[in-house]
């Protein structure tokens, strides 16, 4: 038994560290993703990720802790584009019209940082885009675990009427529901969720943390605390996986290895049927909201 667990990888302090912190991403990802694929905002998180980058690269360049950048630019542009669009929903167009101007930003950024700057860390572009989760620091676990747990929590409070003014926006408003309001903090909230996914698979994959094991979720299912919770729960599995095949695998990067299980659990949705359950085609409004 010692010698199992003195060559397990949960014995090396850096697996312990990307375990934690990918967990709790993991399922604090899964919770978001799930209301943003139901509220068709899927385009939104895409946005998102190259605003991660972007927002990195221009903290670098100024001197600042990307974590910084990160975090203010997603949250920034997530509330921007809610504000553009309508009752808080961003509107596709307003999401392509800063598109591309985005991830140009983020190529100038990433240019003064390499050629204006007396650095050492010249791999920094290249773990914003791939991510680099099994060089997170104690410190940064930490903070990545505490915010991916508040993101969660946050998520869990509002589920409720979130979920009401997603299925019926209107009737949700005519109940007292703040629709705006709430568009807005769960807009944050995903801002928020897409900085901290950046850690674990960088800003070019976490599109897919977002998505896939929402969308898988979706599919098995269509009670929707009951998808909510399955999202989370494949998200923070397909972390495990990923991590642990890349461990096996030194020759493969964790964010691939993730984001491979991700996609085969996603794509293995489609050979599984579900029973049917008469006429209804979306999951029913909540009660007494």
């Amino acid at each position: 038994m010692t010698l199992l667990l003195a060559t397990s990888p949960l014995s090396h302090p850096f697996f312990q560290q990307a375990f934690l912190a990918g967990t709790a991403i993991a399922a604090a990802c899964g919770l978001v993703g799930y209301f943003l694929v139901l509220r068709a905002q899927v385009f939104t998180a895409d946005a998102l990720s190259h605003v991660a980058f972007t927002g990195a690269m221009a903290a670098l360049a100024f001197g600042y802790d990307l974590r910084l950048g990160l975090f203010s630019a997603t949250v920034a542009m997530a509330l921007l584009f809610g504000t553009l669009g309508r009752r808080a929903r961003p509107d596709d167009v307003v999401i392509g019209s800063v598109f591309s101007w985005i991830l140009g930003l983020g190529a100038f950024f990433i240019t003064l940082y390499t050629t204006s700057r007396s650095t050492t860390d010249g791999t920094a572009g290249v773990s914003v885009l791939f991510g680099s989760i099994f060089g997170i620091s104690v410190g940064s676990t930490v903070v990545a675990a505490a915010v991916a747990a508040g993101v969660a929590l946050l998520v869990v409070l509002i589920a409720r009427p979130l979920l009401f003014a997603t299925l019926d926006e209107a009737v949700a408003a005519a109940r007292g529901v703040p629709v705006r309001l709430l568009g807005h903090g769960f807009l944050a909230v995903a801002g928020v969720s897409a900085a901290e996914a950046t850690q674990a698979v960088g800003s070019l994959l976490l599109l897919g943390l977002l998505a896939a094991p929402a969308g898988a979720a979706i599919r098995l299912t269509d009670r929707p605390y009951r998808a909510l919770a399955l999202s989370a729960g494949l998200g923070v599995l397909e972390m495990w996986a990923g991590l642990f095949a890349s461990y096996a695998v030194p020759k493969m990067p964790p964010s691939f290895a993730i984001m491979a299980v991700a996609t085969a659990v996603y794509a293995t949705t489609f050979l599984i049927r579900r029973p049917a359950h008469g006429p209804r085609t979306r999951p029913a409004v909540p009660t007494g909201a």
